[in-house]
């Protein structure tokens, strides 16, 4: 997996990147087919900090989440929290899918059983 840190019109301290590592490097225990991670911080001229990360995953889209707030490191570990929750939602939707096919293969290979002869 590929950790990628840029930032956009703010320069990014040690402190920032290890953060920012450190919480990132927990995504891959809510989907493990992540290739590559992406954390975009970018300042504004109002104060205003934007985190935006990017997920690439295998056999799935780009996944981002965005934040935007006053103070670097909530708005990092605010992005972090929406992410997860996108990785959760696409695991969950893989298994399902699965789980769904894998039940309609049995039924076609099972057909419906007859009534034993005596039973009421």
């Amino acid at each position: 997996m590929i950790v990628t840190i840029t930032g956009k019109h703010i320069e990014i301290t040690d402190a920032i990147r290890a953060h920012a590592e450190e919480k990132v490097e927990k995504l891959p225990r809510y989907y493990d087919s992540i290739t590559q991670i992406e954390v975009v911080l970018e300042g504004n001229e109002g104060g205003a900090q934007c985190v935006e990360i990017l997920v690439h995953a295998e056999h799935n889209d780009l996944l981002i989440a965005k934040e935007t707030g006053t103070d670097t490191y909530t708005c990092i570990d605010a992005a972090v929290h929406k992410m997860e929750r996108q990785l959760r939602k696409a695991k969950e939707k893989q298994r399902g899918h699965k789980a769904a096919a894998l039940g309609e293969a049995a039924a076609i290979e099972n057909p419906t059983q007859l009534p034993e002869e005596g039973v009421a």
